[in-house]
């Protein structure tokens, strides 16, 4: 199994030697100015994540990335990657594949509600784009079924030259990766009864097979008939008997678990965190390729200096001097959903933002509260010294000033609001990301603080010093806004979409807000240290001054 401190890299900059990353490659490594040192928190993800994963005839584990819309193959034995499907290509967030007994690779595109084909030649094409939520895809003699994970979700034929879907169920609680049995019969997990079915793929009363799970999110077959089955909540990797129900835990690995294959009778599950982990005997783990941040959006230090991070389904913690833990995840209670903003405002307790709503979450205590929502594309939040909540919506423009069950307007017509941030004397600066510049907003006017930037994203205040992460020119910017002075005291940051790179937004399905893109998140540390979202690599960069 992954642990934690298998997340967590030295004080220097640089070292994946050992393991190059697939995801991010440059030849520049990033610099910081005289007087300024850099390390990473967290080490560089090999992948956005792991979802659906399956088995080709070439004996490498084919990998679907939601968060990053590409699909790699790993090399269980290697552990080399090659990416088959790219960031900006053809398919939008590929949650699980299938190989079509010629070879073709069969992609469910989870928030388009498209299931694209893509050839060996490279070339795609899309053969349905109307099953919302597209998700659990497998073949079966030559027959496709696919289901869609969302609630009301159905179960489905579809015909291979384009024509109507065969419906076989609907007003499913959220079916997920399905596979046929040994009995020629179509089994189903479904997440939202925490229970697994069947039914004959020619139609007839579905049975249940097993009940009162760990959040069952994708069932195969072993070789001896047995279901064995990934549960997201649990973490566990269960083996099911089909005809009575009785189950085995193979091995517990954590919360966050999504799919799994077998190559050559070795199983291997994937994880939300970029896992690809071998289940053994005796339920002992080998990591076959190491988990790390999918897609670190927003973070906020505590006033302990615990750094948290916003990685979308997943809040986590790192206290000084100490390892990565899970603070919260989308299947833990109390969780407020999709986060992409986030500060911390007292001992344990943040205000959050996503889904088009903040919220006040206390992950110890297990509980959220809605402050307010109605909100579209909600991305940073700052809280003032008198404890007014400022909050960017990208999708309308506009900035809010947020109170439990309402909002004041504080700006209008902006292009792109992104990071907020107070200064101590209570201005809200807000950097507008589509007009390349960082404005105070107060209800009343915008007043531009600083222009000529590329693309800003995250915002921070220290010592009445303001920091800007400038994503198109992957620096971070220290600004004086009392004389204007600028420095720019790092470069070459491992930020925004590969060079040459337009990313396709991803579509919103709840449990999901959407659209969703990248958002490089800033943050101050009491002692001053700056952290950055490396969302490109999905690593977090610490950069403060150097003592003297």
């Amino acid at each position: 199994m992954p642990t934690d401190s298998e997340r967590t890299v030295p004080e220097q900059y640089g070292g994946f030697a050992v393991t190059p990353p697939a995801r991010y490659i440059t030849t520049t490594a990033a610099d910081v100015a005289d007087g300024w040192a850099l390390r990473r928190v967290t080490s560089p993800s090999r992948l956005f994540g792991a979802n659906g994963i399956r088995t080709g005839t070439d004996g490498r584990i084919y990998i679907a990335q939601v968060a990053g819309s590409q699909i790699s193959a790993l090399d269980p034995e290697t552990g080399d990657l090659e990416t088959i499907s790219a960031m900006g290509s053809e398919v939008v967030a590929p949650d699980d594949i299938a190989f079509a007994p010629d070879g073709d690779l069969y992609i469910t595109e989870y928030y388009d509600g498209r299931i694209s084909v893509r050839g060996a030649d490279g070339a795609t094409r899309v053969l349905r784009d109307d099953i919302p939520g597209a998700n659990g895809i497998t073949f079966h003699q030559g027959r496709l079924f696919v289901d869609e994970c969302r609630p009301g979700g159905r179960l489905m034929e579809l015909d291979l030259a384009g024509g109507a879907p065969r419906i076989l169920l609907d007003n499913l609680p959220m079916p997920n990766a399905l596979e046929v049995g040994p009995d020629g019969k179509l089994y189903y997990p479904l997440l939202g009864s925490n229970e697994i079915w069947r039914i004959d793929p020619e139609g007839g009363e579905p049975e249940r097979v097993a009940a009162d799970l760990g959040g069952p999110d994708a069932v195969k077959f072993d070789a001896a008939g047995h279901i064995v089955s990934t549960q997201v909540a649990t973490g566990e990797v269960l083996r099911i008997d089909p005809r009575n129900g009785e189950r085995t835990v193979l091995a517990t690995i954590g919360p966050g678990l999504d799919n799994l294959t077998f190559v050559d009778g070795r199983l291997f599950v994937s994880g939300f965190t970029g896992s690809i982990t071998e289940i053994l005997g005796g339920g002992e783990t080998r990591t076959a390729l190491a988990d790390g941040l999918t897609w670190p959006l927003d973070l906020t230090v505590g006033a302990d200096g615990t750094l948290y991070i916003a990685d979308g389904t997943f809040l986590l913690a790192v206290p000084p001097g100490g390892e990565i833990r899970t603070a919260g995840m989308l299947f833990s209670p109390g969780y407020p959903g999709y986060i992409r903003g986030i500060t911390a405002v007292g001992d344990g307790e943040f205000i959050v933002t996503g889904n088009g709503s903040v919220a006040r979450y206390r992950p110890d205590a297990a509980e959220s509260e809605v402050l307010f929502d109605g909100l579209d594309q909600v991305y940073g939040v700052a809280v003032s010294a008198r404890g007014t909540i400022a909050v960017a919506d990208l999708g309308t423009g506009s900035v809010h000033a947020v109170r439990s069950g309402g909002s004041e307007v504080l700006a209008r017509g902006l292009h792109d609001p992104m990071g907020v941030a107070f200064t101590a004397n209570g201005t809200c600066l807000v950097a507008e990301a589509g007009a390349g510049r960082v404005v105070a907003v107060d209800g009343s006017a915008v007043d531009t603080v600083v222009d000529g930037l590329g693309r800003p994203h995250g915002l921070a205040v220290h010592d009445d010093l303001l920091y800007v992460v400038d994503v198109q020119a992957r620096t971070l910017i220290e600004i004086d806004p009392k004389t204007g002075a600028r420095q720019v005291i790092a470069k070459h940051l491992p930020v925004g979409a590969p060079a040459g790179v337009t990313p396709k937004p991803l579509k919103g399905l709840l449990p999901f807000s959407g659209p969703q893109g990248p958002f490089t998140g800033l943050a101050a540390g009491p002692d001053g240290t700056l952290y950055l979202s490396g969302d490109a690599e999905g690593s977090v960069l610490a950069i403060r001054r150097e003592e003297r």
